[in-house]
């Protein structure tokens, strides 16, 4: 084996470790998402047992990343872009979609159990719910989104979104920071047919 494939399987491990610990979970947790025993996982953590894609895949869908994360295979001159996840910690996870300052900012987000606080500011939010429920709290009213439901509002308002129970919930989290709101379209306009 040459030096360069055993420093990825050996960052494997370590990687293992921290998505696991960033998210809030315990190695009980993890087995019992993915079906891989608690000494196996912690063996694979420990850089004790070498990962093999039949542990590797299930892994990497607890964790919501693509495979080529957990193995952080050297660059082969892909041209897709190659998103870089920011750790919010206690579990929360931020990947930048999009980098426009002053203009509509795009994020997917997984957000862990956590209590609610209302805040306000300027601005206008979306919200798609990939995984999971969302709890969203506007004001005095209160709604559950489920997978494929979303939500607009003010951030005016008092507001706080997270998980509805006590599993981690999967976001689209798009903010406009001057008030921008999107114009829904259910039809062309008659703009379109000139």
């Amino acid at each position: 084996m040459d030096a360069e494939l055993r420093r990825t399987l050996d960052a494997i491990g370590p990687r293992l470790r921290t998505l696991r610990r960033d998210r809030g979970l315990t190695l009980e947790a993890v087995a019992a998402e993915t079906g891989i025993s608690v000494s196996t996982l912690s063996r694979l953590e420990s850089g004790k047992r070498r990962p093999t894609l039949e542990l590797l895949i299930p892994l990497a869908r607890a964790h919501r990343v693509a495979l080529d994360q957990l193995v952080a295979a050297p660059a082969t001159g892909d041209p897709r872009v190659h998103l870089k996840p920011l750790s919010k910690g206690h579990g929360n996870v931020l990947v930048p979609l999009t980098q426009y300052p002053g203009r509509v900012q795009v994020f997917k987000q997984v957000l862990s159990p956590r209590e609610p606080k209302l805040v306000r500011h300027e601005g206008y939010e979306w919200l798609y719910v990939l995984a999971g429920e969302l709890r969203l709290i506007l004001g005095a009213t209160e709604c559950t989104l489920r997978p494929g439901e979303a939500a607009e509002f003010d951030t005016r308002e008092p507001h706080w979104f997270g998980p509805a129970n006590g599993t981690a919930v999967e976001i689209l989290h798009l903010f406009g920071p001057r008030g921008d709101q999107a114009v829904v379209r259910a039809k062309p306009s008659a703009r379109d047919h000139a």
